[in-house]
């Protein structure tokens, strides 16, 4: 339930409505802008009588939320949200690239690689050093070694570091070494992991589930607002469907819907919803026009011999070649790179 203040309500009005919410054993989450005041009601408010708040001088319209996501509604936050990360945004005017490799293979591969994504512009580097993997005899990644590698490369580089987590006893190692969390389409809905990471203020980036709808990932994507992390980073990675021509299908129209309902911010990873390295640059203009805040892209500086995902990694020279084609439709969007 949301409660709207009018734009001339004074202080006293405004601590009213807040108390007679904690009185109802309810949480209280406030919005302010320019031109509007928005208080909201958090937990069960089905028993709550709207009218008796609009009682209460400074009251405007009581409005009920009917989605199970409520931190995360643009109902509640009517503002896009950007998310800074070590002096880079995600969200806002500037586009956020991620890129790098699926897997840390070796010290000199993730350097080599962070230093050509660097020069062409990216961001953030991207790397996975816990790995999830349908076989249990694929690669599963260097684990603790592969993260001191990606934090070596982060010195050279000064790039920001984006890794998944898969558990939440790493957690504190995560917290202190890595800057971007990543939850990855498996673990989408491991409640007790988003729940860990909501209790950090290290900033989430959020994978869509295989078969999510758009209320499941908004849904959570709640679960870490709810333990108090605000720093949620959304990302389309492609669905299943009943194609087999591609790894996944890009949702491309997941992008403005979930910035219509959503405040967070969304990325778009096109390596991971083709699963083909030809159709990243394509995938990463569609995102990109249709009103995505960044990418996430899988760069490997040798594809055919990579450990982990080679046929949907692009070289360091296509990346680059992918970074001058998004420009252009970033332009378009009044977008920056």
């Amino acid at each position: 339930m949301i409660i709207v203040m009018r734009a001339d309500v004074v202080p006293q009005d405004v601590d009213a409505v807040k108390d007679k919410i904690l009185e109802l054993g309810l949480e209280v989450c406030e919005a302010k802008g320019l031109n509007y005041h928005i208080i909201g009601m958090i937990g069960d408010t089905s028993n709550v009588d709207a009218e008796s708040f609009k009682t209460i001088k400074g009251v405007e319209k009581v409005i009920h939320v009917q989605e199970p996501y409520k931190r995360a509604s643009r109902l509640l936050h009517p503002e896009s949200s950007v998310i800074h990360v070590n002096g880079v945004s995600i969200g806002g005017e500037k586009l956020a690239i991620i890129a790098g490799p699926c897997s840390v293979e070796s010290k000199s591969q993730i350097t080599d690689i962070a230093v050509e994504v660097k020069k062409a512009g990216a961001d953030f580097l991207r790397g996975g050093a816990f790995k999830p993997r349908t076989s249990p005899y694929s690669f599963q990644g260097l684990k603790e070694e592969g993260l001191e590698y990606l934090k070596y490369a982060k010195e050279i580089t000064k790039l920001p570091i984006v890794v998944e987590l898969m558990s939440a006893d790493k957690l504190e190692m995560y917290e202190r070494d890595v800057d971007i969390i990543q939850i990855g389409a498996r673990n989408m809905q491991n409640f007790d992991l988003l729940k860990a990471v909501g209790q950090t203020k290290k900033p989430v980036l959020l994978k869509r589930g295989l078969a999510a709808t758009i209320e499941e990932f908004l849904t959570a994507a709640e679960y870490i607002l709810a333990g108090g992390n605000e720093n949620v980073i959304l990302c389309e990675r492609g669905i299943r469907t009943f194609d087999t021509y591609t790894r996944n299908t890009l949702d491309i129209g997941a992008v403005p819907v979930i910035k219509k309902l959503s405040h967070l911010p969304v990325i778009v990873d096109p390596s991971h919803a083709s699963g083909i390295w030809w159709m990243v640059e394509p995938l990463a203009m569609a995102a990109i026009a249709a009103g995505a805040d960044g990418l996430m892209i899988e760069v490997h500086n040798d594809p055919k011999n990579a450990l982990c995902d080679g046929n949907q990694s692009i070289t360091p020279e296509n990346f680059r070649r992918l970074m001058k084609s998004i420009k252009e439709i970033a332009r378009i969007q009044n977008r920056k790179i």
